[in-house]
């Protein structure tokens, strides 16, 4: 009674509990990691570049002095952080009053709340900004509006925006570009390479990325590395990746890599989206009276989470793959990791992996043939399994 008591009251396995979880952004990344950690998540950082500010490149300070002695007439402001580093690069530079006075006469837009702030605190204030926090939606707004012999001030991001100012050039604009800052690949590539191995081996569950530049330099590292395919597969199959929004998902999808992102580009929502997702991806299965879910590195047994070594993993899922029916000692031998080919190394970790679960009983012997999980019969109806069902 005792124990039906300890596990009606135990504390509920967190929704992330089991999952790895890779992270990609640089700033925001201790955020990001309470975030997922808060819901049992492991995390493995791999920032995939750094930010560069360019208050002494001479690119900012001559579209700033561009600027200066011939005003725009619209500004765009992309970024909060890149707008308040250009204002404080100009004042550094002793621009600071020419340029919030040319563009205090400017129609100022904002991408994003973000970007809205910073105009604010520079003490100017914003025409418009668009609700979905999209570049895109700016630039159907300025289409719509008519640029034609206007000229448009556009604070960059980090990358170069080709396809938002190529749109507003063929529509008779004329555009002077604000590089603020750059994104850049991380001087130390080891967590980048660590990220990018355990992606490529399945050792993760998710990978998330929180803007276009983390995924085109992941798949740049790669492709340095010769592992592309092996990336791409790994996204399309076994890891989940998951973006802040559209913009970002952009360089995944047009590798036919499918990703998840929220309807409001939010870190919060971005993990809120994960949280949802991943956990429903678990594959499920009755197994001789018990619940068993697989989770990354870890399965629950009846809603406990049971820790389990990668090997033990890697016949976990080999078995899961055709839940009651036999599985040989040789397919098990090829989905075990470093077994060097040696029959014994399955025996060895099936006895780890049974001692992992609790629940021997799993996981049936099936003496000179192999392993397979003991399927419910309740869960076959249409008796799919036959007599496999009756070895013991």
């Amino acid at each position: 009674m005792a124990d039906l008591t300890d596990r009606q009251t135990a504390e509920p396995v967190p929704p992330l509990a089991g999952f790895t979880i890779g992270i990609t952004a640089a700033r925001r990344a201790d955020e990001l990691t309470a975030l997922l950690q808060r819901r049992g998540a492991a995390v493995l950082r791999g920032p995939a570049l750094r930010i560069v500010p360019l208050s002494d490149d001479t690119e900012l300070l001559t579209a700033t002095r561009t600027l200066v002695d011939d005003p725009p007439d619209i500004a765009v402001a992309t970024t909060g952080i890149g707008f308040r580093g250009w204002i404080e690069a100009a004042e550094g530079w002793g621009l600071g009053d020419e340029l919030s006075d040319r563009l205090g006469k400017a129609v100022v837009l904002a991408r994003g709340p973000k970007a809205k702030g910073a105009i604010r605190a520079a003490g100017l204030r914003e025409a418009w900004s668009p609700e979905s926090e999209s570049s895109v939606e700016v630039l159907e707004y300025l289409l719509e509006q008519g640029v034609d012999g206007r000229r448009i001030a556009v604070q960059l991001h980090g990358a170069p925006l080709r396809g938002f100012i190529d749109s507003l050039t063929a529509a008779g604009a004329e555009v002077v570009e604000v590089p603020v800052y750059r994104w850049l690949p991380p001087v130390d590539q080891g967590p980048l390479d660590r990220l990018l191995d355990a992606c490529c081996s399945g050792s993760l569950d998710a990978v998330t990325f929180t803007s276009a530049p983390a995924a085109i330099s992941l798949l740049n590292r790669a492709a340095e590395r010769g592992r592309t395919e092996e990336l791409l597969h790994a996204l399309r199959r076994d890891v989940l990746p998951v973006c802040v929004g559209p913009v970002t998902a952009a360089p995944l999808e047009e590798q036919d890599v499918p990703t998840v992102w929220p309807e409001r580009m939010r870190l919060g929502a971005m993990v809120q989206t994960l949280t949802a997702e991943l956990p429903r991806r678990a594959r499920r299965l009755a197994v001789v009276g018990h619940h068993l879910e697989l989770r990354g590195q870890a399965a629950l047994v009846d809603g406990e989470l049971r820790p389990v070594p990668p090997a033990g993993m890697a016949l976990l899922r080999a078995l899961a793959r055709r839940p009651g029916w036999v599985v040989p000692r040789a397919e098990l031998l090829r989905a075990l990791p470093g077994s060097g080919g040696d029959e014994h190394a399955v025996e060895s970790a099936m006895a780890r992996l049974r001692t992992a679960l609790g629940t021997p009983r799993l996981i049936a012997t099936v003496v000179k043939r192999g392993y397979r999980l003991a399927v419910d019969p309740v869960a076959d109806p249409g008796g799919k399994y036959g007599d496999e069902l009756s070895v013991h």
